[in-house]
C-alpha cells in the first residue's frame, strides 16, 4: 500500500492552509524541489539577538527566551538541509549563544529553563519536570555535535565540546538501556563526529555499537501498541540504508504500513500527546506538530518508495 498522488495532493492542500512558514518551506524543499533558502529565512524569525533560538520553534514551549532545547531544534532543521557554511550568521549566532554559558549548569546544557513556566508549554517543559537524567544527553549531545562540526579547532568552545564528547561517550558506555530521546541525541552526536573525522576517539566505536543495540532493544514491535506514544521502528530507521533495517525489516515494514493506514479523515496523522493546560495554545501547537509529522512521515514513505510519483 502506498500514498497515492491524490492523497498526497490532499495532504499538501492542508499543509498550504495550515503550516507555518518554516514548515511550508520545508515541504517545498523536500517535495517540490524548491531551494532551502526560505527555510533559512524562516529560521531567522526564531533566533534571538543572543544567538539562541526560542518562540516555539519546538512547538511545545512558547517561551520567547533562548533555550538550549529550542536551539537544538534549530540545529536539527539546519542539518536537515545538509548544514550551512561555518561563517553563516545563524551558525555564528548559535556558537555565540553556546559560548556564553547561559543555561550551562553542572557541565550540561539545561533541558528545561525556569522561564518556560511563564508561557504556554507542555507539562514536560515545566521546571518541575526537569531532572539530571533528562538533561544528561538531551540536548547536550546535539549541541556538542554541532560545535564539533562548526567551531574552529582554535576556539575554546571547540575544546570544551571535545572534552564533553569524550565524557558523554565514556558515561554512555557504562549506562544501562536508555529511552528513545537520549538515544536520538547520542545518535546525532555520533553522526557529527563521524562526519568530521572524530570516529577514532577512544570509545567511539563501542558507544556507537551500543547505541544501535539500545535502539533495537527499545523499539516497540507490538502492533497493538502502535497507537501509543511509543518508540516505533521508524523513530530511528527512516531509510532502507539504516544499519538496523535488515535485522528489523518485518517490524519496520509493519510500522510503515500502519502509518499509511492510521491517518484521520483529513489524510493526516493525529498527535499521540496533548497538554493538560493552555488548551487554546495547544490547539495552535497541535497544527504545527501535525505539519511537522506529515513531513517526517512522508519523507520516510518517500525513502521506502511508498510515495507515488517520488
Amino acid at each position: 500500500m502506498k500514498i497515492t498522488a491524490t492523497e498526497f495532493e490532499r495532504i499538501q492542500g492542508w499543509i498550504y492552509r495550515n503550516a507555518r512558514p518554516l514548515d511550508l518551506a520545508r515541504w517545498n524543499y523536500h517535495f517540490k524541489q524548491a531551494s532551502c533558502d526560505p527555510i533559512v529565512a524562516a529560521l531567522y524569525a526564531y533566533q534571538n539577538p543572543d544567538g539562541g533560538f526560542a518562540h516555539a520553534l519546538e512547538p511545545d514551549a512558547w517561551n520567547p527566551t533562548s533555550s538550549p532545547i529550542q536551539t537544538s531544534s534549530a540545529i536539527e532543521r539546519i542539518e536537515e538541509i545538509g548544514g550551512l557554511d561555518k561563517d553563516h550568521p545563524i551558525i555564528i549566532g548559535i556558537l555565540k549563544y553556546l559560548a556564553s554559558d547561559v543555561d550551562f549548569i553542572a557541565n550540561r546544557w539545561c533541558n528545561v529553563i525556569l522561564s518556560n513556566n511563564n508561557f504556554p508549554h507542555a507539562p514536560w517543559w515545566n521546571s518541575k519536570a526537569d531532572s539530571r537524567e533528562r538533561s544528561e544527553y538531551n540536548p547536550t549531545a546535539i549541541l556538542v555535535g554541532f560545535i564539533l562540526k562548526y567551531a574552529e579547532k582554535s576556539n575554546p568552545l571547540y575544546q570544551k565540546a571535545l572534552i564533553l564528547s569524550q565524557e558523554l561517550i565514556a558515561l554512555y558506555i557504562q549506562k544501562p538501556l536508555l529511552e528513545m530521546h537520549p538515544l536520538l541525541c547520542l545518535d546525532f552526536l555520533y553522526e557529527k563526529m563521524l562526519e568530521v573525522g572524530l570516529d577514532n576517539t577512544i570509545g567511539f566505536r563501542t558507544a556507537r555499537e551500543k547505541c544501535y543495540q539500545d535502539m533495537s532493544a527499545v523499539i516497540k514491535q507490538d502492533m497493538d501498541r502502535y497507537n501509543e506514544y511509543a518508540c516505533l521502528p521508524t523513530v530511528f530507521i527512516t531509510t532502507p540504508a539504516h544499519l538496523l533495517y535488515a535485522e528489523l525489516k518485518e517490524a519496520v515494514d509493519k510500522d510503515i504500513q500502519w502509518k499509511i493506514s492510521a491517518r484521520n479523515e483529513q489524510g493526516l496523522w493525529d498527535l499521540s500527546w496533548a497538554w493538560s493546560n493552555y488548551l487554546e495554545a495547544f490547539a495552535i501547537s497541535a497544527n504545527w506538530w501535525k505539519a511537522d509529522l506529515a513531513i517526517r512521515n512522508l519523507l520516510i514513505l518517500k525513502n521506502f518508495g511508498l510515495l507515488e510519483g517520488y
